[in-house]
């Protein structure tokens, strides 16, 4: 399970988590409701999750009694659903694998193993390796660019951005350096390009439905990341 939680205090002012703001306060004695309209804001609609007018302190209550307190999750967008994350992972595969697979047909990649008759009437089976192991490593090459150039971007691929998803730095909800970007990239990506995909992916998926409290996949606890669900 994640170890991993943001710094106490205040965070710092241009915090890309968006902080929620605090709750309404309690009815007062005799009547009212939590879902009444809260003070300063007569007639107009509720502020997200039902929070009070927002007053740029972070520390003032709800959702954990603020930023690092004893709520891991205080302060942060929801998480990521799994479903959501598998979806614009699949996305992202599909956009880098369209254009390499086009491009992988004059390398031979689709005709690995060739049989072949010598002058004798006997079949030779030959494997083509030369040509598909410099394809290989281009593809290696190619999905690790396309995952850390969008994730240091601006904290989210394609596919994120298509399901509302975002990346950030885990103690400061930032968006991840080049180093983080190509950690993450890196621990996700290349056992699934070298060997085993669909054995890693599985791994990849249990991992991050069991992890708590920050729903963290092995490349997300490589680079100390978290995928949340990005602000409208």
């Amino acid at each position: 399970m994640s170890t991993d939680q943001p710094p106490p205090g205040v965070p710092p002012e241009n915090d890309p988590f968006q902080k929620y703001p605090p709750p309404p306060p309690p009815p007062p004695p005799g009547g009212g409701s939590p879902y009444d309209q809260p003070p300063g804001n007569p007639g107009g609609p509720l502020p997200p999750y039902g929070g009070g007018p927002y007053d740029g302190n972070y520390g003032s209550g709800g959702y954990g009694g603020g930023y690092g307190g004893d709520d891991p999750l205080a302060g942060m967008p929801p998480l990521a659903p799994l479903g959501k994350r598998f979806l614009a992972r699949l996305v992202d595969l599909l956009i880098v694998a369209i254009p390499l697979a086009i491009i992988g047909i004059p390398f031979g990649t689709y005709d690995r193993i060739t049989k072949t008759t010598d002058d004798f009437g006997d079949t030779i089976t030959e494997v083509s390796s030369g040509k598909s192991v410099v394809f290989q490593l281009l593809s290696i090459v190619v999905y690790l660019a396309y995952d850390t150039y969008m994730t240091k971007k601006n904290g989210a691929t394609v596919g994120k951005r298509l399901l509302g998803l975002r990346v950030a730095m885990l103690n400061d909800g930032t968006v991840p350096q080049t180093n983080a970007a190509l950690m993450r990239a890196a621990v996700l990506l290349l056992p699934a390009l070298i060997c085993c995909p669909c054995l890693w992916w599985l791994i990849t998926l249990v991992v991050i439905a069991v992890d708590k409290p920050y729903k963290q996949g092995l490349h997300d606890k490589a680079a100390k990341t978290v995928v949340v669900t990005a602000a409208p």
